[in-house]
């Protein structure tokens, strides 16, 4: 049976209790969260596997990537943190570890002394570069049966259910 013949619940028996419970739209929304949980965790699983002999994690991937796309403009550990949606100390465990392998360097502000810059050392460049060409292959072959339209279709629809989620939390926060 391939996944598409599967149940998206974690087993048959809770989507009976659930369905028992709510009207099939709740299950089909339900179904949709469990799917979207299960696939995202198998290609974080994926990706650290791809990631692990080069870049290290995605998130190491997505700093060395910022960094890049940056060429040689300084950027701030503020935007790295914005990007990464991560806290303060994670991205400064994170850069610490990136500068002690000779992926980044950091320097302070020359404005305001408090705002570390960071850039992408030579060999920082190299492992990023290296990480990037290996993986877009791979990355073509797992997305080979998705059409140009579906992925866009597919990122529109990705971005509506992250803004719903957000919108609730939102207004849950302001309650």
């Amino acid at each position: 049976m391939d996944s598409s013949e599967q149940t998206n619940f974690p087993t048959p028996y809770l989507r009976e209790a659930y369905l028992q419970r709510f009207p099939v739209a709740a299950g089909q929304r339900l179904e949709t969260v469990f799917l979207l949980k299960s696939a995202t965790q198998q290609i974080t699983n994926v990706l650290n596997g791809w990631l692990e002999g080069t870049a290290g994690s995605p998130a190491r991937f997505q700093t060395l990537a910022l960094l890049w796309g940056a060429g040689d403009r300084l950027v701030p550990h503020q935007e790295i943190i914005a990007t990464l949606q991560v806290k303060r100390a994670t991205v400064s465990a994170l850069m610490f570890s990136l500068e002690q392998e000779g992926l980044v360097r950091s320097v302070g502000d020359q404005q305001d002394r408090r705002r570390l810059l960071a850039t992408l050392t030579e060999k920082g460049r190299e492992i990023f570069t290296s990480a990037m060409d290996l993986n877009a292959s791979r990355l073509a072959n797992a997305l080979a049966d998705v059409s140009p339209e579906e992925l866009a279709l597919f990122q529109r629809l990705l971005a509506r259910i992250r803004d719903g989620f957000l919108k609730v939390a939102e207004d849950e926060a302001n309650q």
